[in-house]
């Protein structure tokens, strides 16, 4: 099993290499962000009350918005997940009678009854209107069908950059930077918003950098480096951030305030620690897929493409070999690893789904973990890993289990 374990990775030794490199660049932009925003000990104190003279919550905003080349930031504890975070966003930037545009596809089921869900309080029920263009058939922005979709109300063109639940390769930078270029030329004034969850540090440039004026993740995914316990982020262009401040707070008091009491010691240091860390999942991901692929498995993104992102998918052919799969995650796990995966009723999503998160963080996926639903084709959808090490023994173990 050892000897096929290390024929995979000989066959990888050249995207390791890049993505070393990618992970060097980054790094270094984060330490410079860290040395420009004059960062010490006194910003991980905890605060309470108010919090109106807290300097962690400020300097953190800015560190992040420093890292991702945007002007300002709101990251926060207080912002619960990726789909609160988005959430919160969506809230602060679109009125009754505006359009929510997605040009990546339906978004990921979580955020869908946040836009159009029933008597839920969602965008819909405010007045907000929403539509959406399907990708073409290679999985890519069809411009023309944009172009058709577009019209005056647009406020919000929306970019989901990793694949979700969908059997698509995430977005480069590039690819986003081309559609917000061309989103532009229609005579779009308004805000190019990107969900850039599982897509942070992959490559040495963030969508802000490229043309989008909102990048929006979670900070139990990559930008939390494995370190953050809970929280979000927000970074964009500065007139944005003030608007959605009041939607985090209140109207009348924006990011004046603000405390948290446990400090933000790990904030910081994940941050710090994300582009390393980010460089293990994609390392893993692609062992995991060049194993899967030795065996027969068809696995997105393909071995001869570079990964926009930290999740792979995983085809199976029966409900019993995904769920198989997603249980070695589990089992080889250093937290819950005795315990056994089974579909779920899971809030947010119509299918039920299974995952494996045997996490030191309850739920981050920046952490070796598997999830899926439970419903044909059978895909399984593989993501993170805090140490390579730890990734290539839990393939040992799926490896074990399919043989």
């Amino acid at each position: 099993m050892d000897k096929f374990i290390e024929k995979c990775e000989a066959k990888l030794n050249g995207k390791f290499k890049a993505i070393d490199e990618v992970a060097y660049f980054n790094q270094v932009k984060v330490l410079n962000a860290f040395k420009e925003c004059r960062v010490s000990l006194r910003h991980f104190n905890p605060t309470s009350g108010y919090g109106y003279d807290d300097e962690g919550r400020d300097t953190l905003g800015k560190l992040y918005a420093m890292s991702f080349g945007a002007e300002s930031g709101i990251v926060s504890p207080h912002l619960l997940s990726g789909t609160h975070a988005l959430t919160v966003a969506l809230f602060g930037l679109l009125r009754p009678n505006d359009t929510l545009f997605c040009i990546s596809g339906m978004p990921y089921d979580t955020i869908r009854g946040v836009i159009f869900g029933e008597n839920n309080g969602s965008l819909k029920d405010f007045g907000v209107n929403f539509e959406y263009c399907d990708l073409n058939k290679d999985g890519k922005f069809d411009y023309t069908a944009i172009k058709n979709k577009f019209s005056d109300s647009v406020k919000v063109v929306y970019i989901q950059r990793s694949r979700g639940y969908e059997l698509r390769d995430a977005f480069s930078c590039t690819e986003i930077g081309e559609a917000c270029k061309f989103v532009r030329s229609l005579g779009f004034k308004g805000c190019i918003f990107v969900d850039n969850c599982y897509g942070e540090f992959v490559e040495k440039k963030e969508p802000t950098e490229v043309g989008a004026d909102l990048i929006v993740g979670s900070l139990i995914k990559n930008a939390g480096g494995g370190l953050a316990v809970t929280g979000g982020y927000i970074c964009g262009r500065s007139e944005y951030i003030e608007l959605i401040g009041k939607r985090l707070t209140a109207p009348s008091i924006g990011l004046e305030v603000g405390s948290y009491a446990g400090g933000y010691q790990y904030f910081y240091q994940g941050l710090f620690m994300a582009p390393h860390t980010v460089a293990q999942a994609l390392k893993t991901g692609l062992l995991i897929g060049q194993a899967m692929g030795e065996l027969g498995y068809k696995n997105f993104p393909s071995l001869d493409k570079t990964p926009y992102d930290i999740t792979r998918a995983i085809e199976f052919d029966n409900a019993d070999k995904m769920v198989n799969f997603i249980r070695e995650v589990q089992f080889a796990s250093p937290v819950d690893g005795f315990v056994t995966c089974e579909p779920w009723d899971m809030p947010g999503y119509d299918e039920k789904i299974i995952m494996a998160a045997g996490t030191f963080v309850s739920g981050a996926s920046i952490e070796l973990s598997a999830d899926g639903p439970v419903k044909p084709p059978y895909i399984a959808y593989f993501q993170g890993g805090l140490t390579y090490e730890h990734g290539k023994y839990a393939l040992e173990r799926i490896l074990s289990k399919l043989r």
